[in-house]
């Protein structure tokens, strides 16, 4: 009696088959790594000017990004020119440095727009953001 519950017992595991299993896992897998790769990436696209005299800031800086198509991020959020007049005028810091990241095909009539706006409420430390070139 006990030999034939053995022989049972062996006979169903030797029935389980695990190959549509592994066949799930790497599907999984496979479906992870490309859903991951995908992801857009975080950050502001911008390349900025290249400049001989550049230096490096170790203030903290408001940041005001201006990109190829002219879009105006303060502190990484989209703003329009208005909303960045009351941000400015609401967060006003005459010590605090603004720092300007605009790319180097943006147009130059926003930047002394931008420039203009900060010079007009006060600020007197603006920066320009540029690559050093080597």
């Amino acid at each position: 009696m006990k030999f034939q519950r053995y022989s049972k017992a062996l006979t169903t595991l030797e029935q389980i088959n695990l190959t549509p299993l592994i066949d799930v896992i790497l599907m999984l897998l496979i479906f992870f790594i490309l859903s991951s790769s995908l992801t857009p990436q975080s950050g502001i696209n911008v390349k900025l000017p290249k400049a001989i005299t550049s230096d490096t800031i170790k203030e903290e800086n408001l940041t005001i990004t201006v990109t190829s198509e002219n879009v105006i991020y303060l502190d990484n959020k989209i703003i329009t020119f208005k909303e960045l007049r009351r941000e400015l005028r609401k967060n006003i810091n005459k010590n605090r440095p603004v720092l300007i990241k605009a790319d180097r095909r943006s147009s130059l009539g926003r930047i002394v727009d931008i420039w203009d706006l900060c010079r007009e409420l006060g600020i007197e430390k603006i920066n320009i953001a540029a690559d050093q070139e080597k």
